[in-house]
């Protein structure tokens, strides 16, 4: 059994009379969000073998091996497992570079698919893949979310949340691949995921120092995702009223995928009448979005990362209320390296209108093919986002410049723009229509285009954002200018 809360092997640290230690690692680890000694140790992960290695019938240049192993006894009784899939080159090479990712919860050998694959099959990467979903869907189906919320509410620790639970499945998935050192002894180790997965990957890459690169998709950078309150109904009234009036407006059958998706979010949410009847009190409800969500907010660790030399490049969309903080990366991080989708929305059901969906673009595809050989292999180098300069104009419109130090010279060049923008949270923000046109080189690393303001409408804001296109060796990158906003015109 893997014991938890305090992710202790207490009984075999006992039967071996070590008492003094095992109170010191009592004490650090309920002081601690995450306990990484524990998080690595290998003989807690009771894995079961569902099917032993094998080559793939439908690829044969790939072994697999389907275990279930345990994540974490969440609280006592409830013991989390996922089934995890094991994928390696079937000539029986070493993998010497590893990607952790997901798959469904069901207990089936999973292949890795797209740049995945090709990473496998041209690069002898191996792909672990471990279940991931929402909460509710996990064993005990329809329970697990329920206690978890009990928990939560009962003592207000973080650790009872999907941000904690998700971030452990991808740990864990490491965990088990070093456990078969005969097919894994990795020196780089990347991990990707869109949405939930992308959280996962996130918290990963923060708290374990094992894993070298990360890739989130519609994933938070800054800011809540999703929602402003992790406490459902203690969001400010104007949103709910803009969502209602929304609502009211829309097509009946968006209007009901809309709806679906509330519940679904609420599954990992408490409402603020079950926080008043566990005596949370006004600042309880406050913090917990914090309390819950920073340990995914990146910016919040940079120097740690930087320090250890973590590989991160984010993708996401602006109209994906996951990423509602992109303004104000962009005016505290010019530097952070994201690829920002114009119009770009999370994703989700076609019922509800959406047709930029960013986990599902080619070129976000190809972000993670390059991205991945060039931590991997240094295949291509990583271009650092332009300087942005925005300047009025005699004709009452802006001039953009992205200026590039390096004179680098990317083969497409876009600036994009919305006027009048949406609050983040507001189902119209995730509807947002962008324009977008070239921008003309006008010196080395330097390219411009200009923005004429509407004579019908009247402007308040200006929303911005370049996106550049950078091809080396054959691999693609696109990639975005900070986030920028004009909101005078005088």
């Amino acid at each position: 059994m893997f014991i938890q809360p305090c992710w202790v092997t207490r009984l075999t640290l006992f039967s071996l009379g070590i008492l003094l230690p095992l109170l010191l690692l009592q004490a650090q680890a309920e002081d601690e969000l995450f306990n990484i000694v524990a998080i690595r140790d290998t003989s807690t992960l009771e894995a079961k073998v569902i099917s032993d290695w094998a080559v793939s019938a439908k690829e044969p240049t790939i072994r697999q091996k389907l275990i279930e192993i345990t994540v974490c006894e969440w609280w006592p009784g409830e013991t989390v497992r996922l089934p995890v899939t094991l994928n390696a080159p079937a000539d029986g090479s070493v993998c010497q570079n590893l990607i952790i990712a997901n798959q469904g919860l069901v207990d089936r050998a999973t292949l890795p698919t797209k740049g995945q694959l090709t990473l496998m099959k041209e690069h002898g990467v191996g792909v672990v893949l471990i279940g991931m979903s929402t909460i509710d869907k996990m064993k005990p189906v329809g329970k697990l979310h329920l206690g978890m919320k009990e928990r939560l509410l009962a003592t207000k620790n973080p650790r009872y949340t999907v941000a904690w639970v998700w971030g452990m499945s991808q740990m864990r998935a490491l965990t088990a691949a070093m456990s078969e050192p005969e097919v894994f002894q990795p020196e780089k180790i990347l991990t990707t995921g869109g949405s939930k997965r992308g959280v996962a990957a996130t918290v990963a890459g923060i708290v374990d120092d094992r894993f070298t690169a990360i890739l989130p998709v519609v994933a938070p950078i800054m800011g809540n995702p999703g929602t402003p309150s992790f406490v459902e109904g203690a969001e400010p009234e104007r949103i709910l009223r803009a969502n209602e009036a929304f609502l009211e407006k829309a097509d009946p059958g968006h209007a009901q995928a809309f709806r679906e998706r509330a519940v679904r979010r609420s599954n990992h949410r408490v409402t603020l009448e079950q926080a008043k009847a566990a005596v949370w009190n006004a600042t309880d409800i406050e913090s917990m979005t914090d309390l819950v969500w920073d340990v995914t907010r990146i910016t919040n660790f940079l120097p740690e990362v930087k320090a250890r030399g973590l590989d991160y490049f984010w993708n996401v969309g602006t109209n994906d209320s996951v990423s509602p903080a992109l303004l104000e990366v962009g005016k505290q991080y010019p530097e952070f390296p994201l690829c920002i989708i114009p119009s770009g929305q999370h994703g989700g059901p076609a019922t509800a209108g959406y047709t930029t969906r960013v986990p599902t673009l080619p070129e976000v595809e190809a972000n993670f093919l390059s991205f991945a050989l060039y931590h991997f292999k240094r295949a291509r180098s990583m271009p650092g986002p332009p300087i942005i300069v925005v300047d009025l104009i005699e004709n009452g419109g802006v001039k953009v410049t992205a200026v590039f130090p390096d004179g680098l010279k990317p083969e497409m060049n876009e600036l994009s723009f919305v006027f009048n923008r949406n609050e983040p949270y507001t189902l119209a923000f995730e509807f947002d229509e962008w324009s977008t046109v070239e921008m003309a080189r006008k010196a080395p690393g330097v390219y411009e285009a200009e923005i004429a303001l509407p004579n019908d409408v009247s402007v308040k804001s200006l929303d911005l954002v370049t996106v550049h296109r950078h091809v080396e060796n054959g691999l693609p990158i696109t990639f975005s200018g900070p986030y920028q906003r004009v909101d005078s015109f005088e």
